[in-house]
């Protein structure tokens, strides 16, 4: 296979664009700085789309290896012919050429691997031909019954057309062809039929508890459901298909059949779909149906962390975080807008002590004495209890305040954390919960890579999904959100660092070790001199580490050291001093540096890349995270006994999953937009029109106080 071909015509590429990009990779560059810095190389693919390609590339070289592994097997059984070898290089899925291998794939002892070494195979291939004898098959099978056959068990004329009979059925079941054609079957007319283990238990599963949908249009949210139920014994699931139009069609592939031999060919055809080929078939159906329905989720969970990361930071937020409890009470941490901690401590404004007072009161001494203008609070257990007092506080005493709820989901996580612990050995773990649920706020990028991505709370049966994939597809999404907004190699966490391009877990400590060792870092060049941080992390992490107010003004941006020589050329050109960069950039340079592609030609630099040169030097530093929707704060509480149908809210997009969004309007208890409530235009899925983050405005249209639950609507009167 011509890999490169058959990368560029999959993915609608050029080819030479496809070439350089597997070479880049070849060659140890990340998918970060081949998609910053390579742009002219792969005609500007970004992360996204070096990721599948990467992805495909890896598959298909599995491919080709897996293809000689089998040729090289079957041919030591002395059985590859010039035609099935053509066959296994010409497939182009992995699944083409197990079908083409799995005859001679080496098995546990069958019924037909004994009629086989009985001396049985030629009466199957006398049923499988329908040779014209003149006897009855018995007959035909008398002369078979040898001293060999009969003590392997095959005594009888009966019993030794059984035994051809097996052999047959097996022939029919791993025929390639044969299997495909009733693989396509099984997934077109299969359906997936669930029922109850207890039809009296009351279980979450009740809706599955007499199911039955086409395989082909079960979304994926009832399979990881389903298969949750079953893992949990409390549902039996099948595929149903109807058997006896897989056994007509599968017999419709052989020769019309008359004479002695033909009712015997179709009991081993029967035979052989029901025994051997319905099972795997629907196995591998299930198995695919799993698969399919476990991909989707890891790439809406990808998006929804996605946003997640990318939510803009509030700056200059002095903030009271507050971890909400009952009896061990609520725990405090202060803030200041670098994320520095100055006070902590416990109120308790819930039961069973339910100090409101002097909860109150220790709230006002710490908002005067530092001068706080947010307070956060987390969003699990004793939540709603606590927000109200803080609402009812800052009604009383301190309008000018505003607090927001965060996701706490993955607090605890890192709290109770090796990395915690070195980060705040001091600290006991309720009060570095309650620090990062404030620093979420003030930069939740830096804050939530301290947590495992899966357990940060924005997918759907993320316990339930394949772990090594689900932690690589959400580890490649915060690499790419990390090299995206760039890191202060100053102030930066190893943590952080760690996603970095180029960056190992060992670097990015040696690199705090550097810093705390010979102070901060002033010139990009200084980075080599860390240990273990050779030519190669270097190329691909310098542009993203960024120094704010070294020695070379162009550190602060996104320009890469092997440009520089270009930019220093541009800001000439454009009557610019480096140094005029720290006091916001040069808005206006396109217009002062005439034609991009005029200049991109007198410089030798491919223009996709001036084009990126020439936007950091309008902008230097620019966070791309400022163009998210900003915090939506509260002043007042609501409560869900305060909502009826109709009302209008703005709320703040949760979580995204394959049903509708999840959105917080302030009550405690997320509400649910169902998918067909999200637009008056069909949408295919969630993620199309809402993203973890967004802003919305919804109108309440059913609450069940008695369940918790609220359905909420974004078109207005539906």
């Amino acid at each position: 296979m011509d890999i490169i071909a058959a990368l560029a015509q999959e993915l609608n590429l050029k080819p030479a664009a496809v070439e350089a990009a597997v070479a880049l990779i070849d060659e140890g560059n990340t998918i970060p700085f081949i998609a910053r810095y390579r742009k002219e190389a792969t005609g500007g693919m970004d992360d996204v789309a070096l990721r599948t390609l990467d992805d495909r590339l890896t598959y298909l070289r599995n491919l080709e290896q897996r293809k000689e592994d089998v040729i090289l097997l079957i041919g030591a059984q002395g059985k590859l012919t010039p035609e099935l070898e053509a066959e296994i290089r010409a497939a182009a899925q992995l699944q083409r050429v197990e079908d083409l291998y799995k005859p001679y794939r080496k098995k546990r002892q069958t019924r037909a691997q004994k009629a086989r070494e009985a001396g049985l195979e030629p009466l199957a291939n006398m049923i499988i031909m329908q040779v014209t004898s003149k006897g009855s098959p018995l007959e035909a099978a008398a002369p078979f019954v040898t001293p060999e056959a009969a003590e392997a068990g095959y005594d009888t004329p009966e019993k030794a057309l059984a035994g051809a009979q097996d052999i047959v059925a097996e022939t029919v079941a791993e025929d390639p062809e044969n299997v495909a054609d009733l693989r396509s079957f099984t997934e077109n007319t299969g359906e997936i039929v669930a029922v109850a283990v207890d039809a009296d238990e009351k279980t979450p599963y009740e809706p599955y508890y007499d199911f039955s949908e086409p395989a082909r249009k079960i979304p994926n949210h009832r399979i990881l459901a389903i298969d949750r139920g079953e893992r949990e014994g409390k549902l039996r699931v099948r595929v149903g298909v109807d058997a006896q139009e897989a056994v007509a069609r599968l017999g419709s592939r052989w020769p019309r059949r008359q004479g002695g031999f033909a009712p015997v060919l179709d009991a081993a055809v029967a035979d052989g779909y029901r025994r051997l080929m319905a099972p795997s078939l629907e196995r591998e159906l299930r198995a695919r149906l799993t698969v399919r329905a476990q991909t989707e989720a890891i790439r809406v969970f990808a998006k929804n962390l996605e946003s997640l990361l990318s939510a803009r930071p509030v700056r200059g937020a002095r903030i009271i975080s507050l971890d909400p409890g009952y009896r061990t009470g609520c725990k405090v941490a202060v803030l200041d807008e670098t994320g520095k901690l100055l006070d902590h401590g416990v109120v308790y404004p819930t039961p069973p002590r339910r100090d409101v007072a002097g909860t109150k009161r220790e709230l006002a001494r710490l908002v005067k004495r530092y001068g706080i203008n947010t307070i956060v609070i987390g969003n699990g257990t004793a939540s709603r209890e606590t927000e109200e007092v803080v609402s009812g506080f800052i009604a009383e005493t301190a309008p000018e305040l505003r607090y927001t709820i965060v996701n706490e989901a993955g607090a605890s996580v890192y709290s109770a954390s090796e990395l915690a612990s070195r980060e705040y050995p001091d600290l006991d773990v309720t009060t570095r919960g309650a620090m990062s649920l404030g620093r979420r706020l003030q930069d939740p990028l830096a804050e939530l890579v301290k947590i495992p991505p899966q357990s940060i709370g924005v997918g759907q049966y993320q316990h339930d999904l394949d772990q090594t994939e689900l932690s690589r597809t959400l580890g490649h999404v915060v690499e790419d959100v990390v090299n995206r907004v760039g890191v202060d190699v100053n102030t930066a966490s190893a943590s952080l660092l760690a996603y970095v391009s180029g960056i190992t877990p060992t670097v990015a400590h040696n690199i705090v070790a550097y810093r705390e060792e010979h102070g901060a870092f002033t010139d990009r060049r200084q980075l080599k001199e860390v240990p273990k941080l050779g030519p190669k992390a270097f190329q691909n992490a310098a542009g993203f580490l960024r120094i704010a107010g070294g020695a070379n003004p162009l550190d602060a941006t996104a320009v890469h050291p092997e440009s520089y020589a270009v930019a220093r050329e541009v800001l000439r050109r454009a009557d610019v001093a480096p140094t005029d960069l720290a006091a916001g950039g040069v808005p206006d340079i396109e217009q002062r540096v005439g034609s991009v592609s005029a200049l991109a030609g007198e410089l030798g630099c491919g223009l996709l890349t001036l084009f990126d040169i020439l936007d950091e030097l309008k902008k230097p530093g620019r966070d791309p995270r400022d163009d998210a929707p900003e915090v939506v704060f509260s002043r007042a509480a609501l409560s869900i006994d305060d909502l009826q149908p109709g009302m209008e809210l703005t709320g703040t997009v949760r979580n995204v999953v394959d049903f509708g969004a999840f959105v917080d309007v302030g009550v405690h208890q997320d509400g649910l937009v169902h998918i067909s409530k999200l637009s008056t235009r069909f949408v295919k899925h969630p993620s199309d029109v809402v993203a973890v983050g967004d802003t919305v405005k919804v109108w309440v249209e059913r609450v069940d106080r008695e369940r918790g639950k609220i359905s909420l609507t974004m078109v207005k009167g539906k």
